[in-house]
């Protein structure tokens, strides 16, 4: 080996060595359009995305349509109708469940050799996480202008002012963002392809009738009451309820704002240490 390939080799390998002090920013804005793209050129992700609340909105709320407005009120229900009170709920819980999405792309990127080139190069297994945290919490959000389209279709009122919008769309976000991470975090190590479903199933439906976002939680037995109490579905569906059917954002609500802005925080924060540990490819 001639003296200029030995130092070539040597600079490589100092390269290599001093990957980890590489700042991150590059790599994260990087993989994160990744994901964008992905999303919005596969039409079939965006159309079950959008779909999905959809009918919720269409069969759930269908089935109480007839339902008159003093039966509802003795349920706990205030509005012009169930689908008012649905709407945020069906919002919450799409954003809950979106979280699976991104473990399942996450595990098609395992198995189909992506991460594998990813974490050979300097980024690190906490950067590919947030990335994938944050591409699903945003592909969430594509269902929102959605539902409120086919709300308005439904002859749903909507309320509020620009302050009250803007904080039910950070709550969405925080909670986005938190069960994304949430659902990366405990399929870190996996590579089959069914845990993901496996998974979200097993949670989502017990937080999703547990919230408060189909029924007020008034009517719950105590034991489900003391679930919707710590639900951040619950909290969400509640200022998204605030914001879009009573119109108000009160001193109430920047309490629940900042609790699913804790919740976001403690689930990125718990799966960064997670998948920087135990994030693996095969």
């Amino acid at each position: 080996m001639s003296a200029a390939t030995r130092s070539v080799s040597l600079s490589a390998g100092r390269k290599i060595a001093t990957g980890d002090r590489i700042p991150q920013l590059s790599q994260f804005w990087g993989l994160y359009a990744r994901e964008l793209l992905k999303t919005f050129r596969n039409p079939f992700v965006i159309l079950i995305t959008m779909v999905q609340p959809f009918m919720w909105l269409a069969f759930f709320g269908g089935m109480f349509s007839t339902v008159p407005s003093t039966a509802l009120q003795g349920l706990g229900i205030h509005g012009a109708s169930y689908l008012s009170f649905l709407l945020p709920g069906v919002l919450a819980t799409g954003m809950m469940s979106i979280g699976m999405f991104g473990s399942m792309s996450t595990i098609q990127d395992k198995r189909f050799g992506f991460m594998k080139r990813i974490l050979i190069t300097p980024t690190t297994k906490a950067t590919v996480y947030l990335t994938k945290a944050l591409g699903s919490a945003t592909r969430g959000l594509v269902q929102v202008p959605v539902m409120l389209v086919a709300a308005l279709a439904f002859g749903v009122t909507l309320h509020g002012d620009l302050l009250s919008w803007c904080a039910w769309i950070l709550g969405l976000v925080f909670l986005g963002f938190g069960f994304s991470a949430f659902f990366l975090a405990i399929t870190a190590s996996s590579t089959d392809w069914q845990t993901p479903g496996v998974i979200s199933n097993f949670i989502t439906m017990p937080l999703m009738f547990a919230s408060g976002a189909m029924m007020p939680s008034s009517i719950y037995p105590s034991w489900m009451k003391a679930i919707a109490d710590v639900n951040p579905v619950g909290f969400s569906a509640s200022l998204s309820r605030d914001a879009l059917t009573y119109g108000v954002f009160t001193s109430s609500d920047v309490a629940t704002l900042a609790w699913l802005g804790a919740f976001a925080l403690l689930m990125v924060v718990i799966g960064t240490l997670i998948a920087s540990k135990y994030l693996r490819v095969e």
